[in-house]
């Protein structure tokens, strides 16, 4: 089959490690002060990773890949030295993709008297790690995967009786909110201080009007499952621009592909005239905020 698969340009990566955040499926990590593609298992081939990188050491290839080949894989990175290599297993490993695994240390087993490297020491420091950073999914060879659509239960957190309020008002002063149908000319926008929310936000926070949408114009998005994202990008730039919103705050999950969303804020105000602030609220998939930032 044909693929579309990241391809870093090892000499021009400077290792400023933006494109790590900038990719969904965390399949590039930061290993000996450069991007690394630890998995093409987990490469969707999107390119989310490519508009971060200041240097343009990121591009993407279309090849042919009739299926995925752990041995060859192996091949590829053991020049690359040990540090990737186990980067590559322990990404494995987290995903409990076992049959490659099995595949990698045979090949590592038997050929390690050519391997420039203590193949012992990378797999012993594999089964030291704890068992519970296994996460409970598989990853199907060419679409990959998003860690953030792992399933999880937990108890949700009840309001007191005392203090809740059914009645309690909307804070939403506009229609629609949705970042495709939005037209950044409306006079709702102008000189107001955007909300910039993922889907999923409101259904995590129980207090996302009362506390976060109140005096702010809201735009929603979904970074990993909506189309045709360049148009985003353009929009926002616009509400910089021409209706020139004072601040914006993105309200992203914590899970990786939500990313997206800061990445695309951030390229708006690259590609503007006007540099206005930019806040970052993350939310927990359990309904907390786990962290705010000025960018």
């Amino acid at each position: 089959m044909i693929r579309d698969i990241v391809k870093i340009d090892r000499e021009l990566c400077n290792g400023c490690g933006n494109c790590i955040t900038g990719c969904h499926e965390g399949a590039l990590q930061l290993i000996d002060g450069k991007a690394t593609l630890v998995s093409e298992l987990m490469c969707d081939g999107l390119g989310a990773c490519i508009g971060t990188c200041p240097v343009g050491a990121i591009t993407i290839e279309k090849r042919e890949a009739e299926a995925y080949d752990e041995v060859a894989t192996i091949i590829e990175m053991i020049p690359n030295g040990k540090n990737v290599v186990t980067a590559h297993l322990q990404h494995l490993l987290d995903h409990n993709e076992t049959e490659f695994l099995r595949q990698a240390f045979g090949y590592l087993r038997q050929n390690e008297q050519t391997i420039p490297f203590d193949v012992n020491e990378v797999i012993d420091s594999l089964k030291q790690k704890p068992k519970a950073t296994m996460a409970p999914m598989h990853h199907h060879h060419a679409g990959g995967g998003c860690p953030g659509a792992a399933a999880r239960s937990f108890a949700p957190k009840m309001a007191s009786m005392e203090t809740a309020d059914s009645n309690q008002p909307s804070a939403l002063t506009h229609w629609p909110v949705q970042l495709h149908l939005i037209n950044p000319n409306a006079a709702h926008f102008r000189g107001a201080n955007l909300l910039l929310a993922a889907d999923c936000v409101a259904y995590a926070l129980a207090n996302f009007h009362a506390k976060h949408l109140q005096g702010k114009t809201l735009a929603i998005a979904c970074p990993k499952l909506d189309s045709n994202k360049e148009v985003y990008v353009q929009k926002i730039t616009a509400l910089i621009d021409n209706a020139e919103v004072d601040t914006i705050t993105v309200m992203r999950m914590e899970v990786p592909c939500c990313g997206g969303l800061v990445q695309m804020a951030q390229l708006a105000r690259n590609n503007a005239q006007r540099n206005i602030p930019i806040k970052v609220v993350e939310v927990g998939i359990q309904g907390e905020i786990l962290g705010a930032q000025w960018i």
